[in-house]
């Protein structure tokens, strides 16, 4: 069983902006979901734990090593797929995967191959390894950084926003894939897709301003908002109205009509509705500190 813990961890940058704010974790096997609005400091915290950022304070411990001051334990168990990577233009995928390994320090050309095939297999990118990488489609590029991040079978692997832009039949294939890498490893998803985190993760985390607001397990998040969450049909016109008096926590547009979602611990008169809650509002109260 691998272990991640991480210790009053805080970073502030040159403009006095605090990326972290003594945050707190402990990750272990499986799909965790850290979920943040944009700058929320998901990134900074990423790029602390895999050695490239260097915190004010706090420490990260990998499997009883502190990783602050021996990056390099980290780093040679570790898979990384950021938001965006570029690749080297007309290099086919299993060059580029076999260029990749070679830096990972896999050194024996027979074990090499035949886990750079492995890969693009489990990947489902096989027929397609000749081809240039820079040709392939978003989603085949998404799997393909998935194949690159799991070289060298690392114990960690850190995904950074990786369904944004694919349409939903990549997505799913995609999640699919990172749900059964999930099984044995720590898969960190750092996302913004509410969705994503309450298909694919056990354990959550959502952070924001670079402070941690909440840790746990999705379906008992859910479970918090048991007949809380109240919806109703209004006139655009009369949103302001309704801001004032109810904690509205999203509204949705629907031909000239807006549906709203309401939280209230009582229940409300004047036309709402009872719905089932779902992560998204839990998600959204917690950032408006709602319950």
């Amino acid at each position: 069983m691998n272990s991640l813990k991480i210790n009053n961890l805080t970073k502030t940058y040159n403009n006095d902006i605090k990326a972290l704010t003594n945050i707190n974790l402990e990750i272990n096997n499986g799909m965790f979901g850290l979920l943040g609005p944009n700058g929320a400091g998901k990134s900074t915290l990423m790029k602390t734990i895999v050695g490239l950022t260097e915190p004010d304070n706090g420490n990260i411990i990998f499997n009883n090593e502190n990783v602050i001051e021996n990056s390099k334990f980290i780093k040679s168990q570790l898979g990384y797929l950021p938001q965006d990577f570029g690749v080297y233009p007309n290099i086919s995928a299993y060059d580029l995967l076999n260029h990749l390994a070679i830096l990972k320090g896999l050194n024996n050309a027979t074990t090499r191959k035949e886990q750079i095939l492995a890969l693009l297999e489990k990947t489902n990118l096989l027929e397609h390894k000749n081809k240039a990488v820079s040709t392939y489609s978003g989603g085949m590029r998404q799997r393909f950084g998935v194949a690159q991040a799991l070289l060298g079978n690392p114990q960690i692997i850190i995904v950074d926003e990786p369904t944004a832009g694919l349409d939903p039949e990549e997505r799913n294939r995609f999640n699919n894939l990172l749900s059964e890498i999930g099984e044995n490893i720590i898969v960190i998803l750092s996302t913004h897709l509410v969705e994503d985190v309450r298909n694919l993760c056990t354990q959550m985390a959502i952070i924001d301003k670079g402070e941690l607001l909440v840790n746990g397990n999705p379906e008992q998040f859910i479970d918090q908002l048991k007949g809380k969450i109240w919806k109703k049909q209004i006139d655009k016109n009369e949103l302001v109205a309704y801001q004032n008096q109810y904690k509205i926590i999203s509204t949705q547009l629907q031909a000239g009509k807006l549906n709203i979602r309401v939280f209230a611990d009582e229940n409300l008169q004047n036309g709402f509705a009872p719905i089932e809650a779902d992560l998204e509002d839990f998600y959204f109260t917690t950032l408006q500190n709602l319950h």
